[in-house]
């Protein structure tokens, strides 16, 4: 742990909180901080150049976001990472995610709009690092879940932290990074157009990509759970295919969105539906 607190935040305590928050946070994510890793506040401080005050209420701030634990007699340490965290988070935003979007497309303001389409391209360059990609992604969704209620858009915006400390690894393939940036565009034109149908689905065909691709890159044999109930609620089936992949049907209510195959799924038609 080698980074400290820039002077410039001295004599402002919430600066420094918020500092301290963001260079621990950025080293948990990482992975510099492994999971389970016991935190010594004397020692921190030091490697921070830190008081203790500012530190306690920054490592507070990280617990309520789940990146942080107390445990009895051991003070604090880096939560664990296990992976179903990452498939309960993505199927608690499956379920909550797509008929929010469904809703306030049409009340989503132009100049929001453009913002996305902005962050969008910022993902787009090709020289963009994994932590710069992962940072206009969620820059890029929170113009969206900002206007969700607020009480959803604090879980949704919970989920995403948790996630987030999954994403490096896989955010170093480059087909991922293709994934997500061609379906959030195709998701971005559903919302442009004010198509809150065509938004949901994709929000929905996004969620289950990432999620798949996210968990499959760590443990290619996991088997999954809460997402497969998940889907069933949604009368979405995943059918896994020999390349690894899976085929995603709706069982009703089909729209056609022109979906594309991605490195993790394939979209296809139910029983007495047409292209």
């Amino acid at each position: 742990m080698s980074e400290r607190v820039s002077p410039e935040a001295n004599g402002r305590s919430g600066n420094v909180v918020e500092q301290v928050a963001d260079t621990l946070r950025e080293q948990i994510f990482s992975g510099t901080l492994a999971p389970g890793l016991r935190l010594s506040q004397a020692d921190v401080a030091r490697q921070l150049q830190v008081s203790r005050t500012p530190l306690r209420e920054a490592l507070h701030k990280l617990e309520a976001e789940g990146l942080v634990v107390t445990q009895a007699n051991r003070g604090m340490s880096v939560a664990p990472a296990p992976l179903h965290q990452v498939e309960d988070a993505y199927a608690l935003r499956l379920m909550v995610e797509p008929p929010m979007v469904r809703a306030i497309v049409q009340a989503i303001e132009d100049d929001a709009l453009e913002d996305m389409r902005r962050r969008l391209e910022v993902m787009e360059d090709v020289q963009l690092g994994t932590r710069d990609f992962q940072d206009a992604h969620f820059a890029f969704h929170e113009i969206i879940t900002g206007r969700y209620p607020k009480v959803a858009s604090q879980m949704v915006n919970a989920q995403m932290l948790l996630i987030q400390r999954h994403q490096r690894l896989y955010f170093a393939r480059p087909m991922a990074l293709s994934d997500f940036t061609d379906v959030d565009r195709a998701f971005l034109q559903a919302v442009m157009q004010r198509e809150g149908r065509a938004a949901a689905r994709m929000m929905e065909y996004h969620l289950l990509d990432a999620a798949l691709g996210m968990i499959h890159e760590v443990d290619p044999k996991y088997r999954l759970d809460s997402l497969l109930v998940a889907c069933d609620g949604l009368d979405i089936d995943l059918v896994e295919r020999e390349d690894g992949r899976h085929d995603i049907y709706w069982r009703r209510d089909y729209y056609d969105i022109a979906l594309s195959e991605t490195s993790n799924l394939v979209p296809r038609f139910g029983p007495g539906q047409e292209h």
